[in-house]
């Protein structure tokens, strides 16, 4: 088969389960590091025309990473298109179980296994600990409802304080995220690269967990190491995690 990834995560997953098989993918599609495939453009305003000369028999997207414009134009184009939507880790593993088999893989990848194994093992017992998680800056922006990384912080212990909001990605003002009082500030480098640098200096007095934000957010092979990874992140910023 032909593959089309528009998701960076979902272009992993493919390229460690079925090699060969891509033939085009993001500019932000980084793992593989080896990868080397035509290049589509961004997963907001992927170069159709580019696409469609590749003549994918299958395009792989998400509902959140992708416009749905796009999609429609690439199915007009007379592309198959499948879009995941995944907002959990019990989602993520059965849609990447799906988007595999769609993708031609031979049998279950190892490392598929090896994932739903880290996370269904019980974790070290813990407090929990209540967090704010911005995602960007300049406008601040943080974590919402219904997401798939406040689920997987769920289940690390940290229980975000905009859970409950009706925006999955809010907008809130530096000085109210200050005001919530959260235990911790939990600080991705992805979508907004964080460092030591740019976030902490934001929210004095606070503990700072800086995160992989491929652990955090990414849906594929590094779900088997994400437990572990984030985990020591967390616990480095707040011992009693």
């Amino acid at each position: 088969m032909r593959i089309v990834s528009l998701v960076p995560s979902l272009t992993e997953a493919v390229a460690s389960s079925v090699p060969g098989a891509l033939v085009g993918a993001t500019d932000w599609c980084t793992h593989p590091a080896d990868l080397d495939v035509v290049r589509i453009g961004g997963t907001k305003n992927p170069r159709v025309d580019r696409i469609v000369a590749l003549a994918p028999d299958l395009v792989i997207a998400n509902e959140e990473e992708n416009r749905e414009p796009d999609l429609a134009e690439l199915r007009a184009a007379g592309l198959e298109v499948l879009v995941t939507g995944i907002r959990d880790l019990p989602q993520a593993f059965g849609e990447l179980a799906r988007v595999l088999r769609a993708c031609g893989a031979p049998s279950r990848p190892r490392w598929l296994d090896e994932a739903e194994e880290a996370w269904a093992a019980p974790l070290p017992p813990t407090g929990r600990r209540t967090a704010v998680v911005p995602i960007w800056r300049r406008p601040w922006m943080v974590l919402g409802r219904d997401t798939f990384a406040g689920d997987v912080l769920a289940r690390l212990g940290v229980d975000q304080l905009y859970a409950g909001h009706a925006e999955r990605y809010p907008r809130i003002p530096v000085e109210e995220l200050l005001a919530a009082a959260p235990d911790l500030v939990v600080l991705p480098d992805e979508p907004y690269r964080f460092t030591a640098d740019d976030g902490p200096e934001a929210f004095p007095g606070l503990p700072c967990a800086l995160l992989s934000g491929r652990h955090l957010t990414w849906y594929g092979p590094s779900l088997a190491e994400a437990p572990k990874v984030l985990g020591e992140a967390l616990r480095a910023a707040h011992p009693r995690m």
